[in-house]
């Protein structure tokens, strides 16, 4: 194990394509002091480990290795990205059984090493496997955070700017529940620079319910899309990954939707679910609760009851 310097360090487990995407991502932004590349091939992490620094001199001063289980003990936040991939034809679902196993040894060998900072999860089924860090850790619930909504709320939000033609840092809307199949858009809270993106569907001729509902459509099947094409997706995770990383460790304050225990909001208890939260350095500060319409609250509870229905091999396991 080595000895921590001063500053921030994050260790990721799971080299594949995610975490070594998050991993460059951290690099060219420059966000963290010390980054710990874990995984089970020890040679894979040894030759990433060697290749994001080489591209140092082109980037920021930060401390990458290739370390162990051990190297949690000193870490502010420990990634996981490792785990069984979700392959063509599967849904994210499908992976709860092999990746929960997985998952167990991974926390408790955190644990063990002494670790007290913030469990960030990104593996599907991120809803159930963060629910399973949380139980498997036991550390409040603050202090485990799935990557929930945040990559679909992104999708979300490019192609509602690519439709109206505006700059998608400046279209503000949400998608909660799963990240799944059975998670929601929330047109009710959904606009750009404040004009609500449902006022334009009355005042506008040009902007049509059934060509946004299409949007949806393509945000929540964009993974089958990708993995299609190309066998995973990396990169807009990876991006997102790093969006939490600076809102944890720069104690922003930020409202991103991550996937969080609800204890009674939206109705909703013991299930982690994506929902806008404000996160800073200690974890998720708070759940925002917003003022769902009909339809969307109930789309939210069906949701729920689904991650429900799905979790019964993570209870077996605990």
């Amino acid at each position: 194990m080595e000895k921590r310097g001063k500053g921030t360090r994050v260790v990721i487990i799971g080299t594949g394509f995610v975490g070594s995407s998050y991993a460059y991502a951290l690099l060219n932004q420059g966000v963290v002091d010390e980054l710990v590349l874990v995984d089970l091939n020890k040679e894979k992490a040894e030759g990433d480990a060697m290749d994001l620094n080489h591209g140092m001199p082109f980037g920021s001063p930060m401390r990458i290795w290739a370390g162990t289980y051990q190297d949690c003990s000193e870490a502010d936040l420990v990634v996981i990205t490792a785990g069984a991939n979700q392959g063509p034809g599967e849904t994210r679902l499908d992976l709860i059984e092999k990746n929960a196993k997985i998952f167990k040894n991974i926390v408790a060998s955190v644990m063990d090493s002494g670790f007290n900072g913030i469990f960030l999860v990104a593996t599907n089924p991120v809803d159930i496997l963060s629910y399973a860090t949380w139980k498997f850790s036991g550390l409040p619930m603050e202090r485990v955070i799935g990557s929930g909504t945040i990559l679909d709320t992104a999708r979300f939000r490019f192609l509602l700017g690519q439709y109206f033609d505006v700059d998608s840092r400046n279209v503000h809307a949400y998608i909660m529940g799963e990240h799944g199949d059975t998670e929601l858009p929330v047109w009710s809270h959904a606009d750009i620079g404040g004009k609500p993106i449902l006022t334009y569907v009355k005042e506008d001729n040009h902007v049509e319910m059934n060509e946004l509902d299409t949007i949806f459509t393509n945000v929540r099947d964009a993974a089958y899309h990708i993995i299609e094409r190309k066998g995973a997706t990396y990169y807009g995770i990876a991006m997102g990954l790093v969006r939490l990383t600076k809102a944890i460790l720069r104690n922003e304050n930020s409202v991103l939707t991550i996937s969080t225990l609800l204890k009674g909001k939206y109705g909703l208890d013991d299930v982690y679910i994506g929902v806008p939260a404000i996160v800073n350095r200690q974890g998720i500060r708070e759940v925002l609760e917003l003022n769902l319409s009909e339809e969307e609250h109930k789309k939210l509870h069906h949701s729920a009851s689904v991650l429900k229905q799905a979790m019964k091999p993570v209870h077996d396991i605990v």
